[in-house]
């Protein structure tokens, strides 16, 4: 054997050693797959080796394990998009043959060996924990080489070596971080010439011919491009592309003509961005597939896209998203926070799709131009030099020499003020019934390695969450506040005393809090399986059978039932979906975010409030009148058990129309008796009486009037088969509203991460159909 490839499958386990026996094989190519553990030592006796590309697996070895001088005639090395530790081999930058090493996006570490090979031209570094300073070699002549997000030192000694515009993408992005001086860009990506867009937007030029591992600064440094990846079986192909042909659906068809292409990873970055909520227009147009009825028309481009970090789309597909159609615009609009000034826009190819149609290389991810715009009020200039005359210059070192003394004695005022209040605020936490520990933030950094971006665990409305290791062991995850979040002084203690008076199996454990920091941070049990939302739409690898998915639909009953009707306080928590429940170990469910929680007088037959939590899981009730009552958790609990045995989202604009709204496609299906056809097709060891009753059920809880709705204890006894499921009398009005008004509902797209707290979880785009009605109007709706 010469040749193997197995990549681009659901492969577990470590990769077997009996791969050493292949001693004639000259490729082996394993990527996609879910192997873990170690490299074998084995794979040292393929001598003949020339390309081995291991990308995106989840392998955690180190690389001592491989002997790779041995392997003197390989020319490709990719094991990029894994979690290698350790530091690089001086054997491997030794390789005389080798032309392309990619090894981004591990946790490698250590300082750069010397580079003694003479063929290797293609090296990418990037989204490591390098450190150290800059060799020499760094910048030879015709090395194409990515470094960018790492650790190293950008002091004056080596800036003469510095690569232009690396220390602005390094970890902890030092450009303007705390003085921004831009609030909007613009790219009309893969253009040698700029324009200005028919709304007025200037579009610059983005002419560097990026290679298999380079990146670009523009000389404003305002904003950036890396490229990493090789196509296969066509190393020659282009990054760029070309076309003269008009696009429909297009304002600006000019904008299109251009496109920047990856075979793997794309990143655009904007730099020294005023932080605040920004809105990221992608603009895509696919013309690389004719519209005819030939066999270069079946290509697929399938790729995924990121935004700071939180995945937005899944098996983004632009041809089929423009109906089927190339030389047809595409426009994608989503909202990102900025908080460090710094913005990431990351396209990523997961292997799906076509590789070689029309001819081999055309694949991966393409954009045509991007605009970023920012949804507040700019205080910067945008890049626009301030004009100072000298008799202000004068007047204003009096004013200022006139303000310091105030200015000092403001902030010595200020201090003592903000140290009584952090002090008032400890008391009341410790004054707490049960109270939780109280972190110093000094622990929580050393935990987090200083709140590390490599250790974000997920972005959510109130912030991100960051993996940490306390020194007695326990693995942490840590919610840090965001400034510009809504989550202030009330919902921060809201959500301590909640999780602090409530213990349950089925509610996610409270480890402690910290307010010593300049934001509040939340000290919670770590959950390796992360979220629920994760497991069944996202790239988690887990295969959750027919028992663990009725086993985790009745852990959250079982948690609702106990905030609802066995603890000490009424609950009603607001916010579930799928997203705000997490896996353990075990893949036993627990309820989590409880900062929208609402604590009220068993008395009171609801409460009105504003309107918090996420479109889709609303109750009509709630999201119309601001009516809170526990049937609300109901409501979403019932999205959320339809969610699970569906394995898909309440809302897929991706699939057929009839299908795209999970209720309107399951009641289609229940009043056909063919309820079961709504069930998750990778499924298995499937219990059909046990799945129509959970339907059923679902069914019941998402009834149109709250009081068709049963209490969770309730429920609990029908799933379990204790007492019979409560006949599902009719369609709800707000389906057959859907269906009878066709042409007059909206479609409302709600932003929000994939965990709204940003507990371990992806960032996703959810659209939500919401009747136009008179009764929704002046409703306040926050949350995300």
């Amino acid at each position: 054997m010469q040749y193997l490839t197995v990549a681009i499958n659901p492969l577990s386990g470590t990769l077997p050693k009996e791969l050493g026996n292949l001693t004639n094989l000259l490729s082996l190519g394993i990527s996609l797959n879910n192997f873990t553990g170690e490299l074998p030592s084995e794979l040292g006796n393929l001598t003949k080796l020339e390309q081995i590309i291991l990308r995106n697996c989840r392998i955690s070895d180190n690389l001592a394990t491989v002997n790779f001088s041995k392997l003197t005639g390989l020319t490709l090395l990719d094991l990029s998009f894994n979690n290698i530790t350790g530091q690089i081999p001086q054997s491997i930058l030794s390789l005389e043959n080798l032309g392309f090493l990619f090894l981004g996006n591990n946790t490698l570490s250590g300082t750069l060996p010397a580079l003694k090979s003479p063929s290797l031209k293609n090296i990418d570094f990037s989204y490591n924990h390098l450190s150290g300073t800059f060799p020499s070699w760094v910048t030879g002549n015709n090395l194409q080489l990515n470094l960018v997000a790492n650790n190293f030192i950008l002091g004056s000694s080596n800036s003469s070596i510095l690569p232009s515009g690396l220390n602005c993408l390094q970890q902890d992005i030092p450009c303007f971080l705390g003085s921004p001086e831009y609030s909007s860009f613009a790219v009309d990506c893969g253009s040698s010439r700029s324009m200005r867009g028919s709304d007025n937007t200037f579009y610059e030029i983005d002419t560097t011919n990026l290679g298999a591992a380079s990146y670009y600064v523009t000389s404003q440094t305002r904003w950036g491009v890396s490229n990493v990846g090789r196509f296969n079986e066509n190393p020659n192909g282009s990054y760029l592309m070309y076309s003269s042909q008009q696009f429909h659906n297009a304002l600006d068809s000019e904008l299109f003509q251009t496109a920047r292409m990856s075979p793997s990873s794309l990143r655009y970055y904007g730099i020294g961005l005023e932080n605040g909520n920004y809105t990221i227009e992608l603009q895509f147009a696919e013309f690389a597939y004719p519209d005819s009825p030939t066999w270069d028309s079946t290509g697929r481009r399938v790729f995924d896209i990121y935004l700071q970090g939180g995945l937005k789309e899944k098996n983004f597909d632009v041809r089929k998203t423009a109906g089927g159609k190339s030389y047809t615009a595409v426009y994608k609009k989503y909202n990102a926070t900025v908080s460090k000034n710094f913005l990431e826009i990351h396209l990523f190819w997961a292997g799906k799709g076509t590789c070689c149609v029309p001819t081999q290389g055309y694949y991966g991810p393409m954009i045509s131009a991007l605009s970023v715009t920012p949804n507040f009020t700019p205080t910067v200039r945008n890049g626009v030099p301030k004009k100072k005359s000298k008799a202000a210059a004068i007047v204003g070192i009096v004013i200022d020499a006139l303000v310091l003394g105030l200015a000092i004695m403001a902030g010595i005022f200020t201090l003592v003020q903000k140290r009584r209040r952090v002090a008032q605020q400890q008391e009341e936490l410790y004054n707490m019934v049960g109270g939780p520990n109280i972190f110093s933030s000094a622990e929580l950094k050393l935990a987090t390695d200083n709140f590390s971006p490599q250790n974000i665990l997920g972005e959510g409305g109130y912030g991100p969450v960051y993996k940490g290791k306390l020194p007695d062991g326990r693995v942490i995850a840590v919610k840090q506040l965001s400034e510009t979040s809504h989550q202030g002084k009330s919902q921060f203690v809201t959500e301590v005393a909640t999780i602090s008076a409530v213990q349950h199996r089925n509610l996610v454990k409270l480890y402690g809090c910290c307010i010593d920091s300049n934001t509040h941070l939340l000290v919670y049990e770590y959950h390796e399986n992360r979220s629920l939302d994760r497991a069944l739409f996202g790239d988690s690898g887990l295969s959750l059978n027919w028992p663990t998915r009725f086993e985790i639909i009745l852990g959250i009953a079982r948690g609702l039932t106990y905030l609802h009707e066995e603890s000490s306080v009424r609950i009603v928590h607001r916010d579930i979906e799928a997203s705000n429940v997490l896996l353990d170990k075990d893949l036993t469910p627990k309820i989590s975010d409880f900062g929208l929680a609402k604590l009220f007088d068993d008395k009171k037959t609801h409460v009105s409030t504003k309107i918090s939590g996420t479109f889709g899981y609303l109750a009509p009730e709630y999201a119309m009148r601001g009516h809170l009552t526990e049937k609300a958790d109901v409501f979403a609990f019932g999205v959320v058990a339809l969610e699970t045995i569906a394995g898909r989202s309440n809302t897929d604009n991706s699939l057929e129309e009839d299908k795209i709204y999970l209720f309107e496609w399951a009641w289609e299906l229940y009043e056909r008796d063919q309820a079961l056809s709504i069930l998750d097709p990778r499924i298995e060891d499937l219990n059909g009486e046990e799945a129509l009753r959970v339907i059923h059920v679902a069914l019941l809880c998402t009834q149109g009037s709250p009081y068709q709705r049963p209490p969770m204890s309730r429920v609990m006894k029908m799933l379990t088969g204790d007492i019979e499921v409560s006949a599902v009398v009719t369609k709800p009005s707000y389906i057959a509203e859907w269906q009878r008004r066709g042409e007059n509902t909206s479609h409302v797209t709600s932003g929000y991460s994939g965990d709204t707290t940003g507990e371990f979880s992806m960032q996703r785009e959810t659209t939500v159909r919401l009747i136009l009605s008179t009764e929704m109007t002046g409703v306040n709706h926050e949350g995300r």
